[in-house]
């Protein structure tokens, strides 16, 4: 018997590893490419360098120029490409080297990407993932952090996926290459260093489009995804020492949206703060709020609170602290919602 569970740990132990949330993508990524010769990844310097983060580093050598490939620095056409090899039957991933320049390629990405499958009647299926660095919190100018979830997620025909931490980075991008719809894979540059503990048990993956509950809480439901589930769990923490116990729910997915964690939180804490790093006008937050108002009415004991950036043009690097969201903030619409 004593054998039996050293022999378990041992084995939990070769499961689990810690790494960045970059490491996480670009394990993540070698596996894929190891898994499925279709897959194929191109973009602005992901060769030879590995991209501008990193991300790619060492593909290039391991599976050689015909599957990591070099673009023009054309955003538009990188994407046109990426569906003309999914047409061949080809599985792309594409590096955006920062958010903003995927707005250069939007006309493709929602008129062409969103909308294949759909025009050919299911004839044609688009398996692409666009990765896009985005967010804030580096010290770069204003279209190199902007968060363009809310204009990706509205477009029918896209998921949009936006992992947290280096576990959800492995298994996320793994599972997003696999998907038969075309993925907008989010990474949040300023987490890309943040280490945390993977397991590489396949078991332990929790299908991307799901919602998970970072941290149970019975007082108020704290409603979150991608760059600021850190900064969630801070101001959980620090709410705990105050007395307050804050439930915090990662999203995982932007859409489609995996709102039965959420109702079921707000079921038990009747109080709910949702946050994200995008200004509060007209962002995710708004739909969030309406979606739960709709489906918890009756077990709301205040109104849903947003927490967001401001409706302004992305600041210079010495004020950006001011315009993402921290935790004091995120803490202050806690106390709103407990005082309302």
């Amino acid at each position: 018997m004593t054998t039996a569970t050293a022999d378990t740990t041992a084995e939990a132990s070769v499961s689990a590893t810690t790494m960045t949330l970059a490491a996480g993508i670009n394990r993540g990524l070698r596996q894929a490419m190891a898994d499925n010769e279709k897959v194929l990844i191109l973009g602005e310097d992901v060769a030879e360098l590995g991209g501008v983060f990193r991300i790619t580093d060492g593909l290039h050598e391991e599976f050689g120029g015909q599957r990591v490939m070099n673009t023009p620095l054309a955003e538009s056409g990188i994407i046109g490409t990426a569906v003309g090899l999914c047409a061949r039957g080809f599985r792309p991933v594409v590096e955006m080297q920062f958010d903003a320049f995927s707005y250069t390629a939007y006309d493709q990405i929602v008129n062409q990407v969103a909308k294949q499958h759909y025009r050919t009647g299911g004839h044609l299926r688009i398996p692409m993932v666009i990765r896009i660095p985005f967010g804030g919190g580096i010290g770069s100018p204003e279209h190199h952090s902007e968060s363009p979830e809310a204009a990706f997620a509205q477009h029918a025909g896209l998921r949009v996926m936006a992992p947290s931490d280096a576990h959800s980075a492995y298994w996320g991008i793994q599972e997003a290459i696999t998907r038969d719809d075309p993925v907008i894979f989010l990474e949040p540059k300023r987490r890309y260093w943040m280490k945390g503990e993977v397991d590489l048990d396949p078991a332990s993956a929790t299908p991307g489009d799901r919602a998970v509950i970072a941290r149970p809480g019975t007082d108020v439901t704290l409603v979150t995804y991608g760059p600021l589930v850190p900064t969630a769990l801070e101001a959980a923490e620090t709410a705990a020492e105050e007395g307050t116990s804050v439930e915090v729910v990662d999203l995982r997915s932007v859409s489609p949206l995996d709102l039965g964690p959420v109702v079921d939180s707000v079921q038990r804490t009747g109080r709910v703060v949702v946050a994200h790093e995008a200004p509060v006008f007209l962002g995710l937050g708004g739909e969030l709020a309406a979606r739960i108002q709709e489906q918890a009415f009756y077990h709301l004991h205040a109104p849903v609170l947003r927490v967001g950036a401001p409706h302004g043009p992305y600041p210079p690097a010495r004020l950006e602290h001011h315009y993402i969201p921290d935790a004091d903030r995120m803490l202050d619409g806690i106390d709103r919602v407990l005082d309302y």
